[in-house]
């Protein structure tokens, strides 16, 4: 029989049901909040171990299907494809917190399914992917230490926060932060804000775990009621003797070869520590048993041994001798290189270094038609600025097949795109669309940070107005039982043994972007605080760093760079613009080669790299949304010849008769006999009827002395069937 549990969490229920669908997974759960979002978690196990792998297999897969927003995908092609942008970051929201906690030695291959089945397009289901991941994970019979939840948090107009914001209540408060948890500490932070401060970020923090522990509670409550028995697996363990073996025979290899400061040659050292070396140690006369587990290609023991000296000795060095493997002090940052315009043809550019750690950017500007298009269940609309992140192998000196962009390069690039947008022009007072691409070029840890230091050097070397400078720093954490060192601009083996990787983003006057992993079962507030205050400090020492390198935006832009008109025209013109079928706009397009996109608003964007083309394509624009006016002169070219007088087009799609009475200051006895047909003579309008006719003189032009109105109405002949009317002389 189904089960169910339900508390209130941000104003809206949310209720946690287990026992109906997905009855064949090793655990399922499905959570409903609000009034249209369900949500539905699966979990399985594979019956045995992966053989032969040194790491813990999970899968996390979040599912966004467009039925349930009530949409049909666009395009050709009617079914879903590959993830989303928002459904990657979303898997990695949910594998991140959820991965410490699984018991050490796990090999099963475990796989999360959360699937959306009804989406409220106001909402964000993201969070409520952990929370049924975590209730999933809690009911099965899969080993899990500790139920995981999450939340996410923004800020009301004063300043309040807010759990589990609506989309248009994101950037009311300036901050929208996500935050997944146990009852016991915190284990993921993912966010950012408009340049909030250290408090503001904790407080929020501390808010959305009194949440998460309320979540928790409800899931164990329902796991009490319908949960299954947790089943015995095989957990992967070592050998005693071929561990006391191992570590009395490599223990000072190990402890020279952390030591060593450059890492292509420590990480030469520690190749050196491998099954060989072990082998030759032991030699012919050694114990078989060990040497037949040595010898065993598919038994990771000794590597997982090797690891974990790594571990112990990087502890003892940092938190006993204050040591850190490249020779820092535990704030003490890397050193910084940076350079802009470091080629010509883009419209900015940025290289940033800082130690080993080496990015390339590359800022180009576009028109508004080239903003990215969303097609998801959120009502996110359209992205005028993007960044994107590529690790080549070569960045770390290995070789693999390049092919797209994985999980862990889309999430750096959208924290790093996250770190930028606060201090982004309005799209009024720079009209562009921003497309950044960040190039790793060498790799010894964060190099997401660096991409952020890299993007600020190419936007303002492109000339884009943005309000500050911003610089990241990723923060590290080692523990040794109780103690423990917080570390400054961690580098790869300090990321990768180390049990935390906490990056922070920001300007002189605050955060802008966040993200936190954690490889314990959680840290506390205090921890956190600690971090941040030596994450700002190392934010502002880089920001000065990038002052040095560039103050301020260039003046101009790159002559590479498009050139954007902007102007506004009446909405109810629009259509003059574009003409039927489109003819008119292609045919500016065609003989001025700009790009033009126009709003429902009536404003027009003309994007043009040569800057003459622009203004020629502005001043068509121009004419065609011109109106006419009682007394200005225009030159415009004769188009048709009748009896009475000759028409004239003064604009495009805009004519006047020129009475024959008007045509000169003499008399004019034949209208033939003062224009012909494509003539361009200069008129000057002298009426607009009730029903929009306009009469004009040329007469009143080469001073013949007509005032405005001389013409009367009744003068211009009478209109059947679209055909004037002779006007008989006397």
């Amino acid at each position: 029989m189904p089960e169910s549990v339900s508390i209130e969490i941000g104003g809206r229920t949310l209720v946690i049901e287990t026992g109906e669908l997905a009855k064949q997974a090793n655990g399922s759960a499905t959570i409903r909040y609000g009034e249209q979002n369900v949500v539905l978690c699966a979990v399985t196990a594979s019956e045995r171990p992966r053989e032969g792998i040194d790491f813990f297999p999970l899968t996390c897969d979040f599912e966004e299907k467009m039925y349930a927003a009530g949409k049909i995908p666009g395009g050709y092609i009617k079914r879903e494809g590959r993830p989303s942008e928002h459904a990657v970051l979303s898997s990695r929201q949910i594998d991140r917190p959820i991965r410490p906690l699984f018991p050490e030695g796990f090999r099963n291959d475990v796989q999360v399914v959360a699937t959306v089945l009804s989406s409220d397009p106001k909402l964000d289901s993201d969070v409520i992917g952990v929370c049924a991941a975590g209730a999933a994970l809690a009911v099965s019979d899969i080993p899990f230490e500790k139920t995981v939840a999450a939340v996410r948090v923004g800020r009301d107009e004063q300043g309040g926060y807010v759990i589990n914001p609506a989309l248009d209540e994101y950037h009311t408060g300036g901050m929208e932060i996500v935050v997944a948890g146990t009852a016991d500490a915190v284990m993921m932070v993912e966010g950012g804000g408009h340049e909030i401060s250290e408090e503001d970020f904790l407080g929020a923090v501390e808010l959305a775990h009194e949440n998460i522990k309320k979540i928790v509670n409800a899931i164990d409550e329902l796991a009490k009621k319908a949960g299954k028995a947790k089943r015995e697996f095989p957990l992967l363990t070592v050998n005693p003797e071929l561990n006391a073996w191992v570590r009395k025979a490599f223990k000072d290899d190990v402890a020279k070869a952390m030591r060593v400061i450059e890492k292509q040659e420590r990480n030469a050292a520690f190749d050196g520590l491998n099954r060989e070396a072990a082998l030759a140690r032991l030699g012919p006369n050694g114990d078989p048993l060990l040497r037949a587990m040595l010898e065993d290609q598919k038994n990771p023991e000794f590597e997982k041994i090797i690891k974990g000296m790594e571990e112990d000795e990087l502890r003892v060095m940092v938190v006993d001798e204050k040591i850190r493997p490249d020779g820092r002090k535990a704030d003490e940052i890397r050193p910084i290189w940076s350079k802009v315009h470091y080629v010509p043809r883009v419209h900015g550019s940025g290289v940033f270094q800082r130690g080993q750690t080496q990015v390339f950017t590359a800022a180009t500007l576009g028109s508004i038609s080239d903003e990215q298009r969303i097609d998801v269940l959120l009502d996110s609309g359209n992205k005028r600025y993007m960044h994107y992140y590529n690790f080549p192998p070569y960045s770390v000196g290995e070789t693999r097949p390049m092919r797209g962009p994985g999980r862990r390069e889309i999430g750096h690039g959208h924290l790093a795109e996250r770190a930028l947008v606060p201090v982004l022009p309005a799209q009024d007072e720079f009209p562009y669309t921003l497309r950044l691409v960040s190039e790793v070029l060498e790799s010894n840890g964060s190099s997401s940070m660096a991409s952020v230091c890299g993007s600020t050097l190419a936007l303002m070397d492109a000339g884009v107005p943005i309000s500050d400078h911003v610089a990241g720093v990723a923060m590290g954490l080692i523990l040794k039982g109780d103690k423990y060192a917080v570390l400054t601009d961690i580098q790869g083996l300090e990321d990768a043994l180390g049990e935390m990787d906490f990056k922070v983003a920001g300007t002189t006057k605050g955060i802008t972007a966040i993200q936190m992993d954690i490889k314990v079962t959680g840290i506390t507030i205090d921890i956190m605080r600690e971090a941040m205050t030596q994450a700002k400090k190392s934010r502002l020492f880089i920001i000065d760093k990038l002052k040095e390198t560039i103050e301020r935006p260039r003046e101009e832009l790159s002559k590479w760079a498009p050139r954007m008109i902007v102007l506004k025209i009446d909405p109810s013109k629009i259509k003059d613009v574009i003409g039927s079928g489109g003819k008119v706009i292609n045919k500016i397009i065609a003989d001025t080669g700009v790009k033009i996109d126009i709003e429902d608003d009536g404003t027009v964007f003309i994007t043009s790299v040569d800057g003459e083309a622009g203004e020629k394509a502005k001043s068509i624009v121009e004419s065609l949304t011109k109106d006419v006016k009682i007394g200005e002169t225009y030159m415009g070219t004769v188009t048709r010849l009748m009896n009475f007088g000759a028409f004239v087009a003064i604009l495009p799609g805009k004519e006047g008769l020129v009475h024959i009475s008007q045509l000169a200051p003499g008399r004019v006895e034949r209208v033939e006999d003062a224009v012909k047909i494509g003539d361009e003579i200069m008129v000057k309008v002298v009426e607009i009827d009730d029903k929009g006719r306009i009469n004009l003189s040329r007469k009143a032009v080469l001073g013949g002395g007509t005032e405005n109105g001389e013409v009367a109405h009744s003068e211009r002949p009478r209109e059947r069937t679209g055909r004037p009317r002779r006007r008989r002389e006397h």
